[in-house]
């Protein structure tokens, strides 16, 4: 999980648009498992945002006329999950947003927060393998901005690429390292412990994913009967 931070007009957003093909740059290389993905175009772009882009953009990207359901079924429909188990899973996101029971709500009768919070369900089923996400705490109160950070913090943990663009000191304390802006240059600041453990324990986490355990506890998290990971 790595923070970008930096003044407001610095390019943080800029920037996770760029590794997210949603924005054009012009120069550098953006590379993912090797492959180089300023030069996808067409299918293989495409490919890309339905299997291992997951957005959490200020705009929440949800369809103000769909109704809840409809919106979570997006991220479903990308999997090719039965319509059968459809109706677990999206209770089982929004349990976890809280946010039960409103399904059949359209997303314009939801306040700003609730709406993000839909946009966090949609990410949990997407389970994408890397994750941008432009200040997703800022519109919310401490209880639900905790909530967030620990679901991105579990898509990190799981293996998944994590990467925020905050100025919420909660979020920067709990990301494993932190690319600041300052309009010219970025540079790592050094992770130096958090709420997560000290640094001995961090490098002791990661030695294990290296070696391609998690922490001791065997690899990737279940899924529970509900289809999502624990």
């Amino acid at each position: 999980m790595t923070s970008i931070s930096g003044p407001s007009g610095v390019g943080k957003s800029t920037l996770l648009q760029c590794l997210g093909l949603l924005g054009t740059s012009t120069s550098g290389s953006i590379a993912y498992e090797g492959a180089e993905l300023r030069r996808a175009r067409g299918r293989t772009r495409r490919r890309l945002h339905r299997d291992v882009f997951g957005f959490l953009f200020q705009d929440y990207g949800l369809v103000d006329s769909w109704t809840v359901a409809k919106n979570l079924d997006v991220a479903l429909t990308a999997q090719r999950v039965a319509s059968r188990e459809r109706a677990g899973r999206r209770s089982a996101a929004l349990r976890r947003v809280h946010l039960e029971g409103v399904e059949t709500t359209k997303v314009s009768r939801l306040s700003g927060g609730e709406q993000q919070r839909v946009a966090l369900a949609r990410l949990v089923l997407h389970e994408p393998r890397v994750v941008l996400a432009d200040e997703p705490t800022a519109t919310l109160d401490d209880a639900n901005a905790e909530m967030v950070l620990e679901l991105l913090r579990e898509l990190a943990d799981d293996g998944a690429v994590v990467i925020v663009a905050t100025h919420d000191a909660r979020v920067l304390a709990a990301s494993d390292q932190v690319v600041e802006l300052d309009g010219a240059t970025a540079f790592v600041r050094p992770r130096v412990g958090s709420r997560h453990g000290d640094d001995t324990d961090a490098n002791d986490a990661d030695d294990d994913r290296s070696r391609g355990g998690r922490g001791g506890d065997g690899g990737a998290r279940p899924r529970g009967a509900d289809g999502l990971r624990r």
